[in-house]
């Protein structure tokens, strides 16, 4: 039995997010049907997280076992002719046993994209939050930084129905968290050693409100110490979300 890791780009648009859930359509799903029409197996490929239903991902990483023989290197081809144009597995290699997708992981990083234009072209609307209303950029970014290091970020987490006892603990550490300006867009850069439902979009919604002069920065830190989500600001859409690498 190879243990086998791929690596994954997705416009998240269309789907149901990461988990395969009943009559909907995910990218978990997807995947483990591709992997089925070419090895003759049933899997159900490990991702390292669950996206949620549009949120994109530009190297989300996942593993599973076979008894194929098809090589690593074959399988990046074989399974982008086979996947829709909207999943597409970057690369492929084989791993030791014990490595695990999520399990093992150390860090993630996320990104979220505000576009700041008057009008949003029709090309980015599945990509972005279009916000063309007055934000002051320098207040959000001395807010960006405020969340660092470790806490209960029970403010920023949505209620999570499949979290299991074990892992109701809402404490995470938070290594960056940054805002800067590209062109016309502000974009939002966090990474920590693991997220917990919604939370990087409940962050940016209440980062939103401190460029909106709702908040002052030195809210930010208060909103944490509250472990309460009415505290907080309300989730950003998922477009404008991608999960841009997975550390082990």
């Amino acid at each position: 039995m190879r243990n086998l890791k791929l690596i994954l780009a997705y416009d998240g648009t269309d789907f149901c997010g990461w988990q395969v859930q009943p009559d909907a359509e995910s990218v978990q799903g997807t995947l483990s049907s591709a992997i089925g029409r070419l090895t003759g197996e049933k899997v159900l490929p490990q991702g390292s997280g669950r996206t949620d239903a549009g949120v994109h991902a530009l190297a989300q990483v996942a593993t599973f076992q076979t008894e194929s023989v098809i090589p690593a290197a074959n399988l990046v081809t074989a399974l982008n002719d086979i996947l829709p144009p909207s999943v597409r597995v970057t690369e492929a290699s084989e791993v030791p046993s014990e490595f695990h997708a999520r399990k093992s992981a150390k860090a993630k990083t996320y990104r979220y994209r505000i576009l700041r234009d008057a009008v949003c072209p029709p090309f980015l609307a599945r990509y972005v939050w279009h916000y063309p209303y007055p934000l002051c950029f320098d207040a959000m970014a001395e807010a960006g930084p405020l969340i660092e290091g470790e806490h209960d970020f029970t403010s920023f987490a949505a209620v999570d129905p499949e979290k299991g006892a074990a892992e109701r603990s809402n404490v995470r550490t938070i290594y960056s968290s940054a805002w800067r300006q590209d062109g016309s867009e502000f974009i939002y850069e966090v990474r920590g050693n693991g997220f917990l439902h919604h939370m990087v979009r409940n962050l940016v919604g209440t980062f939103l409100l401190v460029g909106k002069g709702t908040l002052k920065p030195a809210d930010v830190p208060e909103i944490v110490l509250a472990m309460n989500r009415s505290a907080a600001g309300a989730t950003a859409p998922a477009q404008g979300l991608y999960l841009v690498r997975v550390e082990y």
